[in-house]
């Protein structure tokens, strides 16, 4: 149960089969990706250190590297070089005695242990096994987003990941001409999941570097990708150049699969429209469970896109959670609620990470939710989210879907702000398609859709939002610049 065996085992089955590109282009069998890896696990155990860093974008590079870190008996630890210096520096002080991996384009500090992508690919041949590991060893270290304090360092087991791989996907499921387009960060978990499942599953790589919708749509009809995983952000983005170019056309996809934070109704009912062929997965999960735990598949989305009233209320859900997964809701003090009813969300299962504040094996997401009778999960936002305006619970994301259907929105994000009479006010930051549209307009909106309380308070049009390197809004920045001003 380590994660080398997952590539070991695909190498076995498919050898022959590809799995991805090197930097120069020369394609890599499965038994080629295996042999690549193992020679650059050699590499790394040379430099006698004690974890992998990772600074780069989306590229061969991540594959190789998270494989060969495996295999040298090392946890693998992508960080986010998008940051400033200084805080790049910080995160990689916290993490004594790494080798850096660093992509072209992207300079690892000095003083610093270190390999490029082409030395990666260049390794002498190597016949070495992979280290023997323990199940409860740590494979893969990710720092969360830290919005509201230093980023969190959280340590995902070989157990862990290997559960989710093997819980999720079968060996060989995927047909010899897949190919997934991998645009999410290396230093989200989706990526490493990707990474794993695809791994297993035998499907070819695609990474595409740093993401834009022009770059996204051009790769995948260049590379013929079959499959893709986008966040909401960069799905509405996608759309919206879609709609902005008549010329192009949205790419003949078997499955997209969307997650990493809440999806407007709007955004994924327009993302139906456009890819009228595709089968699309809205996958629920978090850096602490090792990636997805629930899943809504193609069969509810597709009964939506015809006008099922009850499977265009789902897509308002997460799905079903995953076999070898518990979900409960529970009341702050810990206790079961029942179904149907409203509080916070907790899971227990073999990809939840060990000391991650789990209580007799339940991890508290943080997510407030519901289950509906027939095993629906309902997700109501992060439970510090929540606006609280004269003692009543207003959920941000119901105000966010009612003013992204205006015609004049491109984008919004709503939050509570600190109000001496109510406690807290509604307040949203709108960006406009073009030109710009009156506050009061949109006031008018959603006080038609959803009454007094519910309209915000205030309403600021900005030229854009912020906006995390994951793709996230962060409602502590919003709410932060709506305060100021």
């Amino acid at each position: 149960m380590s994660v080398p065996l997952l590539l070991e085992m695909a190498a076995e089955a498919f050898p022959d089969r590809p799995a991805l590109r090197a930097p120069d282009g020369t394609p890599l069998t499965f038994a080629a990706y295996r042999d690549r890896v193992a020679a650059a696990a050699r590499l790394i155990r040379g430099r006698d250190v004690r974890r992998v860093v990772l600074l780069s974008e989306a590229t061969a590079a991540l594959p190789v590297a998270l494989f060969a870190a495996a295999w040298a008996g090392l946890p693998f630890v992508p960080v986010n070089h998008r940051l400033p210096a200084d805080r790049v520096g910080e995160l990689l002080d916290r993490l004594p005695d790494a080798c850096v991996v660093s992509a072209a384009g992207v300079a690892a500090p000095s003083g610093l242990t270190t390999v490029d992508d082409v030395e990666l690919f260049t390794a002498p041949p190597a016949d070495d096994g992979p280290a023997g590991a323990d199940a409860d060893d740590t494979a893969v270290e990710l720092f969360t987003s830290g919005t509201t304090g230093p980023p969190r360092l959280t340590a995902l087991t070989h157990s862990n990941l290997f559960s989710y791989v093997t819980n999720t996907v079968d060996l060989g499921a995927a047909a010899a001409d897949e190919a997934l387009l991998l645009a999410t960060p290396p230093f989200h978990i989706a990526a490493v999941a990707a990474v794993l499942t695809s791994c297993y599953a035998g499907r070819r790589i695609v990474p595409m570097g740093r993401f834009t919708s022009e770059r996204w749509l051009r790769a995948a009809a260049e590379e013929r990708a079959t499959h893709a995983f986008l966040v909401p952000t960069m799905l509405a983005r996608v759309l919206d150049t879609l709609d902005r170019d008549p010329d192009l056309a949205a790419p003949a996809l078997r499955s997209l699969a969307y997650g990493g934070a809440r999806m407007p109704r709007p955004t994924i009912e327009r993302a139906l429209r456009a890819f009228s062929e595709t089968d699309f997965v809205n996958a629920y999960g978090l850096t602490e469970t090792s990636s997805t735990v629930a899943v809504l598949g193609p069969d509810d989305h597709r009964a939506a896109a015809l006008g099922d009233p009850v499977a265009v209320e789902r897509l308002g859900s997460v799905g079903r959670v995953l076999p070898g997964v518990e979900a409960r809701i529970v009341d702050v003090g810990g206790e079961p609620l029942p179904i149907g009813a409203s509080g916070l969300v907790e899971l227990r299962g073999a990809q939840v990470a060990p000391g991650g504040g789990a209580v007799g094996g339940w991890l508290r997401t943080g997510d407030t939710g519901r289950i509906d009778a027939d095993g629906y999960l309902f997700l109501g936002g992060r439970a510090d989210d929540v606006i609280i305006k004269g003692g009543e619970n207003i959920a941000p994301g119901e105000i966010e879907d009612v003013v992204l259907r205006h015609p004049s929105v491109a984008a919004v994000a709503v939050v509570g702000i600190p109000d001496p009479e109510w406690g807290e006010r509604v307040a949203a930051a709108v960006v406009p398609h073009a030109g710009t549209v009156e506050p009061e307009a949109i006031r008018e909106w959603v006080r038609g859709h959803l009454g007094s309380l519910k309209t915000p308070d205030l309403v600021r049009i900005l030229g854009t939002l912020p906006e995390t390197a994951t793709g996230k809004i962060p409602r502590s920045a919003v709410r932060d610049l709506l305060a100021a001003r």
